[in-house]
């Protein structure tokens, strides 16, 4: 079951740029920078309430941020949802017509285990889902 929404991505061009930004923006300094080598994506996390700003920067041009990137403009990526089982929670999805863009949850940024949903099944919008990394 989805539980909240865990964080919104937003992809950058300028990560260094967009994190003043959002610093001032949101009053508060990052709490976590991490790059995920694997998705060829460096990621700043920001607390805002109970959710997460991420902002996404490709660290090479044929990851999947930096192929967004070329084709979209910046902004908002990809909305998260934390559910407590993941497993399950795909299984629930796909029995309800719903286009998983993988089979199984991988490892993602902040700890968590995650899965994207493909933006015809949401109206356009990418949907990721995450769990806590130990609850797989």
């Amino acid at each position: 079951m989805i539980k909240k929404i865990e964080h919104i991505g937003i992809a950058v061009n300028d990560l260094e740029e967009a994190t003043k930004t959002y610093q001032v923006l949101l009053n508060v300094s990052p709490y976590k920078t991490e790059t995920v080598k694997r998705e060829g994506v460096k990621t700043v996390f920001f607390e805002c309430g109970e959710s997460k700003i991420e902002l996404l920067g490709a660290t090479r041009a044929d990851s999947p941020i930096g192929k967004y990137l070329s084709k979209q403009k910046e902004g908002i990526h990809h909305i998260a949802f934390f559910v407590d089982d993941i497993l399950a929670e795909m299984h629930r999805l796909q029995s309800e017509g719903f286009q998983l863009l993988s089979d199984e949850p991988k490892p993602g940024a902040d700890g968590k285990t995650i899965v994207f949903m493909h933006p015809k099944s949401s109206h356009g919008v990418l949907v990721e889902l995450c769990a806590d990394e130990n609850e797989i």
